[in-house]
């Protein structure tokens, strides 16, 4: 058979290794890029034409990157996806699929840690860490649970629903990507469209977009944030009315947070009602890298790295994490995406400095210029443009900071420009902040 792979990043490398293994198979690897040391055993297909003459094999497997719309003149039926071939293949059919604008990672590991504790054998990858097919490798048995982190490039053509699917909050993202806002979020309900009466649908009840996605579930629908399933009522983690621990026991930070732990709750609730593994995973898990992770303390500071934030409302809900004085490093490319909240909470969030990266820069510092004249009680913030690499950005920030202020690189925006990803922005705030004397 004559495959081609499109994209040789994990995803594509897992789906070389899944449909290598039959030896019979021509596969040939399609990028973009131009990709040195391919295996020895593949063809290429590199550069601007990478997707040229598709019609020529048996099947293609669309990494996420690739928009669907680019696979031209192929018929549907001989296209797949890493995601797409896990569900068909993959032994055990007790799958949770955790989707959402933000928050979707942290939520799949405090899922994966609350079941692990409580005693199964659990599987965490997808979207987060490993490819679905590579999961694979780890001998899933028909008992295990799997739980999978999905984003909207993986579910936008998903043929498959979770067992359990969870959805947290969706608010307009990947613009730059999708051909409307109504395909970002027709992407999202894919999560539930095959669902069957006998699955899970949670979702984010007070998420007005969240709560419509959900609805397309054939299956029971359960909104978590209620007082009838995870919720917070007063200073404790409840589900339903049986209490968990105290809200003050967890160890992430910010109040967001406290959503991802009610979402997770309400999944592992399904399962086994092991109080003492829940409280076990709230009281202990710090957050993954990236996710408002302290990097270091010097001279009274704190450095907080926020790199996976590439949108205004996971700025909004960083900056809210903190109560010290802030010195916020934001900006970065622009996929279109309104400001104007963002600058609102930067004024009223105690931020004494702000550093303006990027092309969104300017326009970040405009409106929190704008802001500022217009809402009463706030001192002016000083806003410091030009920064062209990270280490300048994080040498300006120390020189704003004062004793007892947190240094918070939360951008609101993708990265693009200065930066490969957020993981190289995010590796580059660390080395910086790490290297200050």
């Amino acid at each position: 058979m004559k495959i081609a792979i499109l994209g040789w990043g994990k995803q594509g490398q897992s789906a070389y290794e899944y449909w290598g293994k039959d030896k019979s198979n021509q596969i040939t690897v399609c990028d973009h890029e131009n990709i040195p040391d391919l295996p020895a055993d593949v063809s290429s297909q590199l550069g601007e034409n990478y997707l040229a003459n598709l019609q020529d094999f048996d099947l293609i497997i669309r990494s996420p990157g690739v928009h669907p719309r680019d696979v031209k003149g192929v018929e549907p039926a001989k296209i797949t996806t890493n995601t797409n071939e896990f569900f068909k293949v993959c032994p055990s059919k007790k799958i949770i699929g955790v989707t959402g604008t933000k928050g979707k990672g942290t939520t799949s590991t405090l899922i994966a840690r609350m079941l692990s504790d409580a005693g199964f054998r659990v599987h965490l990858g997808g979207n987060i860490g490993i490819a679905p097919l590579a999961m694979l490798n780890d001998n899933i048995q028909p008992d295990d649970w799997v739980v999978l982190e999905l984003a909207n490039f993986q579910l936008i053509d998903l043929e498959y629903s979770p067992k359990i699917a969870v959805c947290l909050m969706v608010v307009p993202e990947h613009l730059n990507w999708h051909t409307s806002l109504e395909e970002y979020y027709n992407s999202k309900q894919q999560i539930f469209n095959h669902q069957n009466a006998d699955d899970i649908a949670i979702y984010n009840s007070q998420n007005a977009q969240t709560t419509t996605i959900a609805s397309a579930s054939a299956g029971r629908k359960i909104g978590y944030l209620t007082p009838l399933s995870g919720w917070v009522d007063g200073d404790s983690f409840k589900y339903a009315q049986e209490v968990i621990c105290p809200t003050s026991d967890m160890k992430l930070l910010g109040h967001h947070n406290r959503e991802n732990v009610c979402a997770a709750i309400t999944a592992v609730w399904q399962i086994t009602q092991d109080k003492e593994a829940i409280k076990k995973v709230i009281r202990t898990f710090s957050g993954l890298p990236y996710h408002l992770e302290l990097i270091r303390e010097l001279d009274g500071v704190r450095y907080y790295n926020d790199s996976f934030g590439t949108t205004p409302e996971t700025a909004i809900v960083a900056f809210q994490a903190f109560s010290e004085p802030k010195i916020g490093i934001v900006g970065g490319s622009d996929k279109g995406i309104p400001f104007d909240a963002m600058a609102e909470t930067i004024i009223r969030s105690k931020t004494r400095a702000l550093i303006c990266l990027g092309d969104t820069g300017p326009k970040i510092a405009e409106l929190v210029r704008e802001a500022n004249k217009s809402i009463a009680g706030f001192g002016d913030i000083e806003i410091r443009l030009g920064a062209r690499s990270m280490e300048e950005a994080v040498e300006q920030a120390r020189e704003c900071a004062q004793p007892g202020d947190i240094v918070l690189l939360s951008t609101g925006c993708a990265s693009f420009g200065l930066f490969k990803n957020y993981y190289d922005r995010g590796d580059q705030f660390t080395k910086a902040v790490q290297e200050l004397a």
